[in-house]
């Protein structure tokens, strides 16, 4: 099964791709899980003009049936090691103290509730985040779902349901359930053709967040091999480049 994820809406946002993505999504019938950024202040994101419409849209696409998640707080990336998903070396979260991340967590909520928005799920901008990190969501939320890791199929550690997060574009992947994660800001034109092609074939095996089974599975054998020969070939594609 395949599950699709958009990155990064905010009200700084490339107005023509999200609504292109929208329309594609939609053609295919496919939900998307949607990680929205409470309080922006990226500098390359805050390039884009402030879109006035964009409460409404995100509004009406929630109510379409994507899934709304916290995406982080504000978006600002520190150089960092990686945290619990060593993705990149850059982050909002790892190596923060608790008590940052805390106010982090509980101000970003806040943002989103005093929009009608209410996040399912949390998603850390550059896919990092650290102990503290669940810890705050624990303290200052009800989210116990975390879209990131390298794994099969979700599984359950710490308290927290694990949606596992493979590649940044469509392919064949053969695992029970894959996420495919998008930053429709910065999606080019042959990547929308490529997206078009693979929702054509495969669109039937989509999964909308509200059907996946949350189950409390520990982490297996195979799931560990999948995270360590992932993370072997990201370190050594980093190095050579």
């Amino acid at each position: 099964m395949y599950l699709m994820r958009l990155d990064d809406a905010c009200e700084h946002w490339n107005k023509e791709n999200w609504h292109r993505m929208h329309d594609l999504l939609t053609k295919y019938r496919v939900k998307p899980i949607i990680a929205i950024i409470p309080k922006v202040e990226d500098p390359k994101l805050l390039e884009y003009p402030i879109d006035s419409d964009y409460s409404v849209t995100v509004h009406q696409w929630i109510n379409e049936g994507w899934i709304p998640a916290l995406h982080g707080f504000n978006h600002i990336l520190h150089a960092s090691k990686g945290g619990l998903n060593p993705v990149n070396n850059r982050s909002e979260f790892v190596g923060l103290s608790l008590d940052e991340q805390v106010y982090k967590i509980k101000n970003g909520l806040m943002i989103l509730r005093e929009k009608s928005i209410n996040p399912k799920i949390f998603i850390a901008p550059a896919h990092t985040f650290d102990k503290n990190t669940l810890l705050a969501l624990k303290q200052e939320t009800e989210i116990r779902v975390i879209s990131d890791t390298i794994a099969d199929d979700v599984y359950w550690d710490s308290d927290f349901y694990y949606i596992p997060q493979q590649s940044g574009r469509v392919r064949l992947i053969n695992s029970k359930i894959v996420t495919f994660c998008y930053h429709p800001n910065i999606v080019r034109e042959d990547q929308f053709d490529v997206l078009d092609s693979f929702l054509n074939e495969h669109s039937k095996e989509f999964v909308d967040f509200e059907n996946i089974n949350l189950k409390k599975r520990e982490k297996s054998l195979y799931d560990k091999f999948l995270s360590f020969m992932y993370f072997a070939r990201h370190k050594t594609f980093k190095r050579n480049n």
